[in-house]
């Protein structure tokens, strides 16, 4: 088995380029009209990396395969079933076109599988990490109900709306976070580095200096002292916080205070109810069964205090009772989700009641990332004005009242 590296159009005239495994070239152009692509060089790859190095990489050092990998994948397997390739097929061609290697290695055992007798969905199976319960459910649904090339087109389009609701948060979080740490790191540098030149220049003059300076300056002496000891209770106190969160009480306690916390427990909130929608309309809308649905969905939901909310619905489904019902006691579902889920119960429509809600909540979501950064942008711009600039104020006071006795 050779490898070629080659270079062609696409159907819809994209320009391809890659590397793929063929025992000829008249073999490689073969498999490259299999993936649609219109070959325009085919040429034997002589890098000494594909013939002299055929070293397996370890897999710690294999990139992991993430949620965009799994919405490509998605989307364009969704494309083939639905054009009518056969299902190893299909994998076949991914498994080769995929950038990713670890994903490349995790399709081409999932074609074995399928091979051998599997089905799609016990082959997901052995890649938990990559395929969670909620994408083999559906997958298993699919082809049950032989609408496999539908499923994976909701699968792919839940997946998009994820990975852009993730990416939201993400920004929203992201920006104050990076902007406080530097601005820590620029405080300390001030106050270790630049505030004992000042100190030793303010020694000469040998005159009182004023409270705010004296202030500073015994700041700085205590850290510089000390910073040695901050940094190792820091660590310590992560280290802590993170054993803390790890039990169930302690897990239970900060995702509540995460759901408390101003702005940013608002957004929190959102972003759950939009996904436990958007999970259960499309398990619904898919097949699988209302009480599985349920406990899928209170795995995914990412937070402790709304999986025991949406696993108090499943208990009240049991019981003969509505999904609304808990979720308006749980105080964590606001009360026009609860009303609109039991009108979709009460028509019958609860998986397009659901998918409204969803859609509903990805705009909220988009408001509310937005008021968050515009008001978070003042008060971050105000703590640095207020803190760096007392800390340049407070160096050069000494100077001005000394140019004042000039005078």
């Amino acid at each position: 088995m050779a490898v070629f590296a080659y270079e062609g159009k696409t159907a819809q005239g994209e320009i391809k380029r890659g590397k793929i495994d063929a025992a000829d070239q008249t073999a490689a152009r073969g498999k490259l009209r299999e993936m649609r692509i219109s070959a325009t060089s085919v040429t034997e790859s002589k890098s000494a990396l594909d013939f002299q190095l055929n070293i397996p990489t370890p897999a710690f050092l294999k990139p992991s395969v993430g949620l965009r990998d799994l919405v490509i994948f998605s989307r364009q397997f969704a494309t083939m079933i639905d054009s009518g390739l056969p299902l190893v097929q299909c994998l076949d061609i991914l498994s080769q076109q995929s950038e990713n290697p670890t994903m490349r290695d995790q399709l081409k055992v999932i074609k074995e599988k399928v091979e051998s007798g599997n089905t799609f969905a016990e082959s997901l199976k052995t890649y938990p990490d990559t395929f969670d319960d909620l994408y083999v459910n559906l997958v298993a649904a699919g082809e049950v109900g032989g609408m496999l090339d539908t499923i994976m087109n909701r699968l792919a389009a839940y997946l998009e709306k994820n990975q852009k609701l993730i990416r939201q948060v993400k920004g929203a979080m992201s920006y104050p976070i990076i902007v406080m740490v530097v601005a820590v790191v620029v405080i300390a540098i001030l106050l270790v580095k630049v505030v004992p030149q000042f100190e030793d220049m303010f020694a000469d003059f040998g005159a009182a200096l004023p409270a705010p300076t004296q202030f500073v300056v015994s700041i700085s002496k205590w850290l510089t002292a000390n910073i040695g000891y901050c940094i190792v209770a820091i660590v310590l106190l992560y280290m802590a916080l993170v054993r803390v969160i790890a039990t169930k009480k302690g897990k239970w306690m900060f995702h509540s205070l995460l759901l408390a916390l101003p702005l940013f427990g608002d957004i929190i909130t959102k972003v759950g109810v939009a996904r436990f929608c958007r999970t259960l309309s499309t398990m619904l809308s898919s097949g699988v069964p209302i009480l599985e649905a349920l406990d899928i969905c209170s795995k995914t939901a990412g937070n402790v205090v709304i999986e025991h909310a949406i696993a108090g619905a499943g208990v009240s489904i049991s019981e003969g009772r509505t999904i609304a019902e808990p979720l308006l006691e749980s105080k964590v579902f606001p009360k026009m989700v609860c009303q609109m889920v039991g009108v979709g119960e009460a028509t019958g429509a609860l998986d397009v009641m659901l998918g409204k809600i969803a859609d509903f909540y990805d705009e909220e979501v988009d408001v509310a990332v937005e008021a968050l950064t515009g008001a978070l942008e003042p008060m971050i711009m105000a703590f640095l004005g207020v803190v760096v600039g007392g800390l340049v104020i407070a160096m050069y006071m000494p100077i001005f009242e000394m140019a004042g006795n000039v005078g």
